[in-house]
């Protein structure tokens, strides 16, 4: 019977729009220029990241291959000092069961510079290309006129914009997602399925215990403009080399965080977070786990400012 897929689809798609429709990290602190275009080349170096994630381990639905949720993120994020600014590029792939978002983005960021701060202004343009395997669903009445075979994919525009204030021991940052409300179909209007427009708000502190311990909660909260969600975080660094911390997403996870610098220069690293299901347990795996490996280029001294690290920034 048609209300049988439809439930189904409202089942994906409802789970796509609410906290999902972009993908959640939870080392989101580590990730800023997934979040907000105006990020890009704030760090003052060339840095490369890639991150996968895999959500609820080991959970198996009752539809063939389709099983947990899994997300990759690859990144780079570069400054251009000699017009003050800075570029950014990530791709992002993200499985939902039978869907599939696949996303290629680039952004570019102008900085104004003050005396202990910069304010950033960021633009971000890209593509996203949703497929959907109607082969993944098992139809209660085969005459179904919404049932479909094979798998279908669209591609559709995507504009991102952002603001992000740096001081030494403390960010802000605000940015709103798929300004254009580009639609997906697959064919048919009684499938139809917007990109929603989102805001990210994000902000952390830094709050220096001593020279080997700095202290650094941080928030981010993000809202469809009619619900919103939030993460609250604490991690403690120790000499830049070594984290850990604690982290809560509202009404999904409690979160543990560690990770490490390698490398003279702390120019290597690994960052490891492990999410324990508190919410709707019986609908999900208990755990989720998230792996981000990064690294940034030395600074070339070949007439530009010799960075000086702190322990938030560099400038």
């Amino acid at each position: 019977m048609r209300r049988g897929f439809i439930s189904l689809l409202f089942l994906v798609y409802g789970f796509v729009v609410y906290g999902q429709q972009d993908p959640q990290f939870s080392q989101y602190m580590l990730n800023e220029i997934y979040y907000n275009p105006a990020y890009a080349g704030i760090p003052g170096s060339a840095e490369f990241t890639a991150i996968h994630r895999t959500q609820w381990l080991g959970y198996e639905s009752t539809f063939d291959g389709a099983g947990n949720p899994q997300t990759q993120l690859i990144s780079a994020n570069i400054p251009i000092f000699k017009i003050n600014s800075g570029a950014s590029f990530y791709a992002i792939n993200d499985r939902l069961g039978a869907l599939n978002n696949l996303e290629i983005q680039a952004s570019y960021a102008y900085h104004l510079a003050f005396k202990n701060s910069k304010l950033s202004f960021g633009v971000r343009a890209g593509v996203v290309s949703q497929s959907i395997d109607f082969d993944q669903y098992r139809w209660v009445d085969p005459d179904d006129p919404l049932r479909q075979s094979g798998k279908e994919t669209q591609i559709r525009p995507d504009l991102s914009a952002g603001i992000y204030y740096r001081a030494q021991k403390y960010y802000l940052s605000l940015s709103a997602s798929h300004l254009l409300n580009s639609e997906f179909n697959f064919g048919n209007d009684s499938l139809a399925n917007a990109l929603i427009p989102h805001l990210y708000f994000m902000a952390g502190y830094d709050y220096e215990i001593n020279y080997d311990f700095v202290l650094r909660p941080s928030v981010l909260v993000k809202s469809d403009l009619t619900t919103y969600s939030f993460d609250l975080s604490l991690l403690a660094y120790f000499r830049e080399k070594l984290w850990f911390g604690f982290s809560f997403r509202q009404s999904d996870a409690m979160i543990a965080l560690i990770g490490y610098s390698f490398l003279k220069d702390n120019s290597l690293r690994l960052g490891y977070s492990f999410d324990y299901i508190i919410n709707a347990q019986e609908a999900k795996n208990p755990t989720s786990h998230e792996l981000l490996l990064s690294y940034t280029l030395p600074v070339l001294s070949g007439g530009e400012k010799r960075i000086i690290r702190t322990p938030r920034f560099r400038h």
